[in-house]
Parts: structure tokens; sequence; C-alpha cells
């Protein structure tokens, strides 16, 4: 039965193809002498061997071109394109392909990029993995240092050894005492006062991410590096600041002072912006100026590592870039996006305006600090846009030896990249009932259920004790570990001022009634075409 079968395909199907394939090459210069005279059986014998070859060629392409997964190496994502891997669809979306990939893999799934291998994790065990990793196994230090180093200068961040930064940061967190804190809100809350003051329409549209843009360096300028830089604020120094921060590209993450266009005027800006700091600094001592709250003063002034160096003003400089350059965007899209959700949610502008009659009497009262820290609906505002509109969407380490996930059978192997992704676990119905709805009076309920804390959670990595099992929330958008954000009671402090100055005039109406969406094509998630318009509130 088997034979005739053979017999049927072979003079039916085969020998015919065969003629074909001798006719058409029979009208091919190259082809036709060596086909010429060939018999089907022979033509028949060239073509399997032509298949067999490609597939072995093919077989060995894909090994050298596409990745090869390591043993017990979290799955990895099929992608068509060599090298490039899942950077377009990845970059076009990244929330869809978080969430589908998980579906499909799990919480640790591993994408290519550009080449790079990167493990993703998820949920909050994923957000612990990454947070508190020990610092033998990964470091922050190669996955940023191509990007940051260049913008903030040699010798701090991760341009030095982790003991060295946790020193830094500890310095500048020092920096940021109580008292300081206590200083800066009527600084932020005039300068706030002074920019709407331009708004003396009765309604007008604005672009409020330039807005908020212009706010956050004004009043951040102002308290932590001084009246000298916030004087300095002109054109020429708006310059230098745009060039500085067009060094964060994401391109640079990958590729190291690449001779783009960019990068040249970046590495002027930084001359120009580290100069500007030394002068102001030179100009003080001078001066014998000993009495300001800022940053500055202090860091020139009380610094001195572990061993008994002084902290130099080249550093100095340099920390003041980092603290202006990093926290520049994140504020200035949370500042943007919070505005959004309030007019999308107008009932807020009156339960917030009437929070602060509450706590301080009158919407004419000076805000201060102690009535900040009381104005706990403004700050769950700014808690509920951090978890629907995370400025990061995810955050980096390199694998520096085989790391085992645990509670799984995975090894992530060395030299790879590994991600938390805190961004998915606060906008998951698993953590939060309803998680895609604007609600920020869900912390009152959140807090009470998430409080507890226990001593031996805690860790001092070189600034500060840190409760360790918070890495475990679904909600870090300061980050957790040795590498938390410092500055996240100044970005609060510096937020919440700035809202409850607006609010107190104005209420905001989206001009096409829907949320802008989001534009994942730059380093922080900004909203696209950030237009709304303001409304003068009369109370």
């Amino acid at each position: 039965m088997a034979v005739k079968l053979f017999t049927l395909i072979y003079n039916s199907y085969l020998v015919p193809f065969a003629h074909q394939v001798n006719a058409i090459a029979s009208r091919n210069a190259l082809l036709a002498p060596y086909l010429k005279d060939a018999s089907a059986d022979t033509i028949l014998l060239m073509c399997a061997s032509l298949v067999i070859v490609s597939i072995v060629f093919l077989y060995t392409l894909k090994n050298v071109l596409y990745a090869r997964p390591h043993s017990n190496e979290p799955p990895i994502v099929p992608y068509w394109v060599p090298f490039v891997g899942s950077a377009v669809t990845m970059g076009i979306d990244p929330i869809k392909f978080y969430r589908e990939n998980q579906k499909k893999y799990g919480d640790y799934y591993t994408f290519i990029l550009l080449g790079r291998r990167m493990v993703t994790c998820l949920g909050t065990e994923g957000n612990n993995f990454v947070f508190n990793a020990k610092i033998a196994d990964v470091n922050a230090e190669d996955a940023y240092r191509s990007l940051t180093v260049p913008v903030f200068g040699r010798g701090v961040v991760y341009d030095v050894e982790n003991a060295i930064l946790m020193e830094q940061k500890k310095f500048v967190k020092s920096g940021l005492s109580v008292e300081n804190l206590r200083a800066y809100v009527p600084m932020i809350e005039m300068e706030t006062k002074n920019y709407i003051a331009r708004w003396n329409m009765k309604s007008a549209v604005e672009n409020i991410y330039h807005v908020t843009s212009q706010l956050i360096i004004m009043t951040a300028s102002r308290c932590l590096l001084g009246e000298e830089v916030r004087s300095k604020l002109d054109e020429s120094f708006a310059q230098i600041f745009h060039d500085l921060d067009g060094g964060f590209q994401p391109i640079n993450f990958l590729f190291e002072n690449l001779p783009i266009p960019s990068n040249k005027l970046r590495d002027q800006a930084h001359v120009k912006m580290h100069n500007f700091f030394l002068e102001i600094m030179k100009a003080r001592r001078e001066s014998n100026i000993k009495d300001r709250h800022d940053i500055m003063q202090y860091l020139t002034t009380e610094c001195k590592y572990k061993d008994g160096r002084k902290l130099s003003d080249e550093e100095s400089a340099n920390i003041m870039i980092a603290m202006l350059m990093a926290g520049q965007h994140t504020s200035s899209t949370t500042s943007a996006w919070a505005l959004f959700f309030l007019a999308e949610n107008p009932e807020l502008f009156e339960q917030l305006r009437q929070e602060q009659i509450k706590v301080l009497g009158s919407l004419d009262a000076p805000l201060t600090f102690d009535a900040i820290k009381k104005l706990t609906l403004h700050d769950n505002v700014v808690r509920e846009t951090l978890r629907l509109r995370s400025p990061l969407l995810c955050i980096m380490r390199k694998v520096v030896r085989d790391l085992p996930i645990p509670n799984t059978n995975y090894v992530i192997p060395k030299g790879s990249y590994i991600q938390g992704v805190p961004t998915i676990s606060s906008r998951s119905d698993e953590y939060f009932e309803q998680a895609e709805k604007f609600n920020p009076h869900r912390w009152e309920i959140f807090d009470k259920q998430n409080n507890k804390e226990h001593d031996d959670d805690f860790v001092d990595y070189g600034f500060g004790a840190l409760n360790m099992s918070k890495a475990r929330s679904p909600f870090l958008p300061f980050g957790a570990g040795r590498h938390r954000c410092i500055g996240e009671p100044f970005a609060y402090l510096q937020i919440k001022t700035i809202l409850a100055t607006i609010v107190r005039t104005f209420k905001f109406e989206l001009p096409d009634n829907k949320l802008p969406e989001c534009d994942f094509t730059t380093m922080v998630v900004r909203p696209k075409d950030p237009f709304i318009r303001y409304v003068r509130v009369d109370y």
C-alpha cells in the first residue's frame, strides 16, 4: 500500500515538478548547461539537497543572530528582527506589552532589547526581587552609567563605588532637614503665585506640561540651590538646561557617547552649568554668606566622607546638577497629570478647597509646612496620580553573576539586565479595586490595611534606615532599597504646595473631555498634547 502511494505521488507530482524546474532552468543562461541532460531523479535530488542545505544554513543563522535560551532562564518573548528584538512592540505601548506577556509567561520573562537580555520581574515579589537584590548580584551603576555620567558629571552618583554613593545620598538627605523643608513652603507658594498671576483672563487654554516644567525648575532652584541660581533662570540658563536635558535620550542607555549633535550640546552644557555653580560657591565664600537654607550651603560647608575627606566643590557642583536634573521631569510630569486628573474629576476641586479651609481657616491664609502635612486629600491626589501615571516605567539593574529567582526554577544569566515594573502592579486589579479609575480616596483604606512595620524589617544602607518589606508593595513610585529616591519628601512638599496654591484660584477643564494619551517616546511618561483649560473661580 505504501509503495503504491509513493509511486502515485512520484508519478503524479514529483516528476511533473522536476520537468517544470528543468523547463524554467533551461531558460536561464547560468543554469541551463548544468540541467540540460539531467533526469527527473537528478533534479529531484538536487532540489532536496538545496532544501536541506537551506534548513541547516537558516538554523545556523538563527543561532548566531537570535538569542539562545540559557539553562533555566525565564522564557524569551519571540521576536522577528535580530538584535532589535522587542524594541518596537515594547516601545509603542509598554503597558500593553508587559501585561500581554505577563498573561502568557507569568511574572518573570525575558525579552531582547537591541541585543540586551531584559528579564522582566512583575508583581510584588518581582518588585522585591529587583529592589532588594544584593549588591554582589546586581548593580545599578552598569545599567545607568552611560546615561547619567555625561549629564551629572564625574565623581558622583553612578560614577563612584556604591559605598561612596550611599554617603553622597546621606549628604543630600541631611540637607533636606525638616527645618529646611519648613522654610521651602513659603518660597514655593510665592513662586507659584507669581507665575499664575499672568493668567489674567477668565478662561484660557494652556500647555500645562510647559507650565509645570517652569514651576518645578523655578521652585526647585529657589529652594534647593539658592537665590543666586533662581535669579539666573533667564533665557541663557534655560538654553543650558535644555541642552543638558537633551542628554537624557533613551539611546544613551544602550550606547555610550554616540557622536550625535545632542550629545555634543550636552557635554558643552555640563561644563557651563558646572562652572556656574562653582562661581556661586566662590562668591558665597568671599562674601562670608552662612545663613542660607539651601542644599548648596550644606554641601559646601558641612559634608565630609567617613574617611575625613571633605566633599570637593567639583563634587558638590555635580551633585547639584544631578539634583536639578533628576527631579525635574518626574515632578513636572506628575504635576501635569495631577491637574489633568482633577479636570476629569471636577468635584475634587471643591473638596480640596474645603480641606484647606478646614485646616487653615480660609483660602487666604498662607500655606505652611505643618498645614501641608495635614492636607491628606492633597497628598492622596499626588499618590493616586503617581499610581496611575508613574513617571518612570521601570527600574533596571545589571546582573553581575548568575542569579536564581527565589521560589522558581529560573536562573538569570550573568550579563543580563533585570527590571522591576511597579507601574504594572500599581495599575492591577489584583491590588487595587477598579485599578484604572482615578480615586484618591482609596488611600484612606489602603493605608489602614498596609501600615504594619516591624523593627527587623529595617536596614540602613548608609543614608538612613529603610523598611525592606516595603519593596513588596505594589506601589513604588520612588523605588525601594538602597537606591530609593531620597528626594521623595521634597517632591511631595513641592507638588502639594503648587497644587494647593493653584486650586485656590482656578479649576481646570479637559478641552476634548478626555485625558490625553501617554507619550512613551520620552524618558518619562508625559501627556501627549498637554493642553488644558483653566477657569478662574470666584470664591
